[in-house]
């Protein structure tokens, strides 16, 4: 079937969530810190959820805040807030006071649900936001008490819970735990709710990397076109796995766009189950996690795939199921996927999008063999445009701003128009952001970001070529580039690097480097540090090295 007679099939996401609770009810959707949840199960707690939702007085089309890590919550969370005709507005947990109040602000989210391990910082900030209702939950409010025994679980235990919070209660506020919710909706009928294709599904603010973070307008249609997209490109290699269930490695948090697309969304639609990592950054965890499983699919980002692929008991896994490695969120760096490639016997496949594009716009074919250095080929029913600052279009292999245009590229940003005209071409195309170059057959190469480049005597200095090279080295765990300015040059390339090996010294990266470049693009200074800052994906963060 043709992804736009799929998308025809699903008038929303909700539909083709209960379409794959009904179609696998049987089925683990989820495994987490070894407790499963069954399709169904996350079917009957969404539903309780979303039952208990509208009793509360939501009107439809309000907002809810989901402020979870990758926990089942999260995915009953996201399913009932759709199913009772609302829209899902994803909060990293780990946001500071003033991150969440810009989000809660700007979003005019009525509800929040949130893991009560953060919900100290929902405590600052409440009384500036327009939320009225608070859920908390906490890490084993789903383990092994749902499936029969929830109702009798929170009369006998949930009223004696009291809140470790000062979540003020005056002027109709309320704050619930989450069994004592999905109890009391339990006893309730989920109203069911017309929601159609041109309605909002998600409020996905983008990461604020280069700016103030905005709302990306996701509707029904344009998520749903998405995962008929992936599904067309993905399914042919996926069937590799035959009639087995399909297992996906959900490291990548839920609330970011390319998992909560690719694992939570594609992965409900195959009847596949999500092996939820609450906290990637354990690697001694996420590997033992993994040592119990046999898992066939791998999304992740560079900085995920290389902390892996040096770790030593990763490499003693066994990877005989592992049939598609996806790399996005940001350049995959050839030493990276080369080392992944030695270890797993599967290639990066690296991809590209972003939360206005819901995310995929690009990807590579998935039965490449090795590391291309490119983003791919457009994705189904997707252009892309190289465009120069006039809007437009260059020749093969000259370097201008990456256009996106599809059905999955975004509505516009929520209440900004102006932002929205700044992004959105006359022909409907989005402007990235992002500097490419596509070559004669099609396949797009990423430059760097508009923002990030470095002008360097007149000479264009891209970051991400810089970071490729080094990171080759042996004695380089991970490095960034940046621009500084320089009396002589107008900017200089500084490097920031983390050692892979202790007796890696500045002289041998600037010989390193002296080899690699010519001279403009040589980095002038040189700084060692124990980490670099990063993303909620794991995205390095150049504004903050800049700023630094």
């Amino acid at each position: 079937m043709a992804p736009q007679a799929q998308v025809d099939a699903y008038r929303s996401v909700s539909a083709l969530l209960e379409e794959a609770f009904c179609k696998y009810a049987q089925r683990d959707a989820c495994v987490c810190m070894d407790s499963p949840q069954r399709f169904r199960d996350i079917d009957e707690m969404s539903q309780a959820l979303g039952a208990w939702l509208q009793s509360r007085g939501v009107d439809k089309g309000s907002r809810v805040a989901i402020m979870l890590p990758n926990v089942p919550q999260y995915l009953v969370a996201m399913a009932g807030v759709l199913r009772a005709g609302y829209v899902v507005v994803n909060v990293n947990p780990l946001y500071t006071a003033r991150e969440l109040q810009h989000q809660l602000q700007d979003s005019g989210a009525v509800v929040a649900i949130v893991l009560e391990n953060f919900a100290t910082v929902l405590e600052e900030v409440i009384d500036k936001t327009a939320v009225k209702h608070v859920v908390l939950t906490a890490l084993g409010d789903l383990l092994g008490f749902w499936r029969g025994r929830l109702v009798n679980f929170a009369v006998r235990h949930v009223r004696r819970m009291v809140p470790e919070f000062s979540l003020p209660l005056d002027e109709g506020r309320t704050v619930t735990r989450w069994p004592m919710a999905l109890a009391e909706g339990a006893q309730l009928n989920l109203r069911r709710v017309d929601v159609g294709p041109d309605e909002v599904a998600f409020l996905q603010y983008t990461g604020g990397t280069t700016g103030v973070s905005k709302g990306a307008v996701l509707l029904h249609r344009n998520v749903v076109a998405n995962i008929m997209q992936c599904e067309a490109w993905f399914k042919p290699m996926l069937d590799k796995v035959g009639h087995q269930q399909l297992t996906i490695v959900c490291a990548l948090p839920l609330y970011h766009i390319f998992a909560l697309t690719i694992c939570a969304l594609m992965g409900a639609h195959f009847g596949a189950m999500n092996l939820l990592i609450p906290n990637p950054r354990d690697i001694p965890g996420f590997v033992r996690t993994l040592s119990k499983h046999r898992v066939n699919m791998f999304p992740a980002v560079n900085t995920l795939f290389n902390a892996l692929a040096n770790d030593p008991d990763f490499a003693r896994l066994d990877f005989s199921g592992l049939v598609v490695s996806n790399g996005g969120g940001m350049a995959v760096q050839q030493a990276t996927a080369e080392k992944w490639r030695r270890i797993t016997g599967c290639p990066v496949v690296e991809g590209y999008g972003l939360s206005e594009t819901s995310p995929v716009a690009t990807s590579n074919r998935l039965d490449i063999a090795d590391y291309t250095g490119t983003i791919g080929l457009p994705i189904p029913s997707t252009e892309i445009s190289i465009r120069d600052d006039a809007g437009q279009e260059v020749g093969r292999d000259l370097p201008g701003e990456i256009c996106i245009r599809g059905p999955q590229v975004m509505a516009g940003y929520w209440n900004r128009p102006d932002e929205t005209a700044k992004v959105m071409t006359e022909d409907g195309f989005f402007k990235s952001g992002d500097v490419g170059v596509m070559d004669s057959r099609g396949y797009v190469r990423i430059v760097d970001r508009k923002k990030d480049m470095i002008l360097v005597s007149g000479f264009n200095v891209y970051p991400n070529e810089i970071e490729q090279v080094v990171s080759q080295h042996p004695g380089v765990l991970e490095c960034a580039a940046i621009g500084v300015p320089d009396e002589k040059s107008g900017e200089a390339v500084k490097l920031f690097v983390v050692k892979n090996d202790a007796t890696l010294a500045e002289e041998d990266v600037v010989r390193f480097c002296r080899d690699n470049f010519t001279a403009y693009k040589r980095p002038k200074y040189v700084e060692f540090r124990d980490e670099l800052p990063k993303s909620n994906v794991g995205k390095i963060l150049r504004r903050e090295l800049r700023s630094a």
